[in-house]
């Protein structure tokens, strides 16, 4: 009895002595494990309580608690009770920290499954803005240096905000728009200010800029100088601005997706990357044509890097870059920049002869374009189509040339009609009254800041019907 009493108090001595000499050893043993690149979840300072419990006590228990987590939320939502999905949601990234593609799936769910199932357009802004939240604010902190989270946050501004497939885009933008101004002071930046802030004021912006939106001021501007001008209160500035914030974090890997969604956003700011906010009228996006340059030599950085690639990833980036590149001096043309669009006709004959024939003048290529078919006309090309007719037509008038005037307002009404008979079956599509285009393109013809001298403005408001009424002294300022 006493050997066998005597044995069991030296095996406890033991394991009391083995477990000490264990604690003391575990550090060591965690800092070989991280030179060695096997250890999947490191030590944590300052987690929060529910990732320090699950890391550093549940061990192996941590899968079968997840797994219980994601059941319960895909019955919830076959239920149709989304409300627990958010903490639900947080539970499961928590459980599994460094798992990119469950905060993925996480976000997309509620950004992209959720939000459409709630009919107002404020509770689905709230899960796009959750869905937006948890891989910015979440997914970034404990994945520093994921591409799919990068390209993943970027997609997220460039399509579900960005894009009309979603009957709330405008709630979308609207509202971003709204918090951008409020953080930087007025439509747009002032990066001096917001890098290094003086008064209370500046301090307090930047901070909600740092803290609140997980921006960098500095890699802002360094973006809008390379980019830009980027209008900030878009989501196509701020798919550029993750897109290249995971560039810089994560060389050497694919980070094809990054690049994509880099010259895919500038070319949608150049085609209504311009938002124009009135008091009495919906806001409007207008081409951005100041950034054409910069979108060309994306283009070219993401064919060249292709060059090297499968044929037809090389192909796919050349077919893109001509169609952005045919559309270019059409753009110029409507907006009545006539020089420039005639060197960007030149430039597109040297890239892609076959894509603009050698013996038509810039005006005759327009027109060309402007004939195509109305079915394959996006509604916002279509929108800005008309808004430019309508500008050449009061361009006409101030240069006494009166059956172009004419030719142009008749074009206009030809294409607004057909439109509107192929898109009637789709409300989201449907245009606005082509009166209120022709007062909005009127409206910005005379505002104080536009190009024209007092003779051409008075031209327009004696010949133009309605146009009195829009002169500034009578009219609500705009804010550009």
């Amino acid at each position: 009895m006493m050997n066998s009493r005597a044995k069991k108090i030296l095996l406890l001595v033991a394991a009391a002595a083995l477990l000490t000499a264990n604690g003391f050893l575990l550090p060591v043993l965690n800092r070989e494990r991280a030179v060695l690149g096997i250890t999947r979840i490191e030590p944590l300072e300052n987690a929060p309580p529910m990732l320090a419990l699950t890391t550093q006590v549940l061990g192996g228990f941590r899968g079968l608690i997840a797994n219980a987590l994601w059941i319960r939320a895909n019955q919830l939502q076959q239920d149709g009770k989304y409300f627990e999905m958010v903490q639900l949601a947080d539970w499961i990234t928590k459980l599994e920290p460094h798992i990119a593609q469950v905060w993925v799936h996480q976000a997309w769910n509620m950004a992209f499954n959720i939000s459409v199932k709630f009919t107002d357009h404020a509770d689905r802004w709230r899960w796009v803005q959750r869905g937006m939240e948890l891989l910015r604010d979440e997914g970034l902190r404990y994945n520093p240096d994921q591409v799919l989270i990068y390209a993943e946050l970027a997609w997220l501004f460039q399509f579900k905000m960005g894009q009309n497939l979603d009957d709330a885009h405008f709630y979308y933008k609207g509202a971003w728009a709204a918090e951008m101004m409020g953080v930087f002071g007025g439509p747009t930046p002032d990066f001096e200010k917001l890098i290094h802030p003086q008064t209370p004021d500046e301090q307090a912006r930047a901070r909600a800029l740092r803290e609140r939106y997980k921006m960098d001021a500095t890699k802002m501007r360094a973006l809008d100088e390379r980019y830009g001008p980027l209008d900030w209160r878009l989501p196509e500035a701020h798919s550029i601005y993750w897109a290249g914030v995971g560039l810089d974090r994560t060389k050497g890997e694919d980070v094809r997706r990054l690049r994509q969604s880099i010259y895919q956003s500038m070319n949608l700011s150049y085609q209504r990357g311009r938002l124009v906010l009135s008091s009495n009228l919906p806001p409007r996006l207008l081409p951005n044509l100041e950034i054409i340059p910069r979108v060309d030599a994306a283009f070219q950085e993401q064919w060249a890097d292709t060059a090297a690639n499968a044929a037809f990833l090389t192909n796919s980036v050349a077919t893109a870059y001509r169609n952005w590149l045919r559309d270019v001096p059409y753009r110029f043309f409507l907006f009545n920049r006539v020089r420039e669009g005639e060197q960007w006709l030149q430039y597109l004959r040297q890239k892609f002869p076959a894509a603009a024939p050698a013996n038509l003048t810039l005006a005759e290529y327009a027109m060309t374009r402007a004939s195509g078919n109305v079915r394959g006309q996006s509604h916002s090309k279509m929108t800005e189509l008309l808004q430019a007719l309508v500008l050449q037509s009061y361009y006409a008038v101030i240069d006494g040339r009166a059956d172009d005037a004419n030719e142009y307002m008749n074009r206009t009404s030809e294409l607004w009609n057909a439109y509107t008979v192929e898109a009637k079956a789709n409300q989201r599509l449907e245009l606005m009254p082509l009166n209120e285009i022709k007062t909005l393109v009127l409206r910005d013809l005379l505002a104080p800041n536009s190009n024209l001298g007092p003779e051409e403005r008075m031209r327009l408001i004696t010949e133009v019907p309605g146009a009195r009424q829009l002169v500034p002294q009578n009219a609500p300022a705009e804010q550009k």
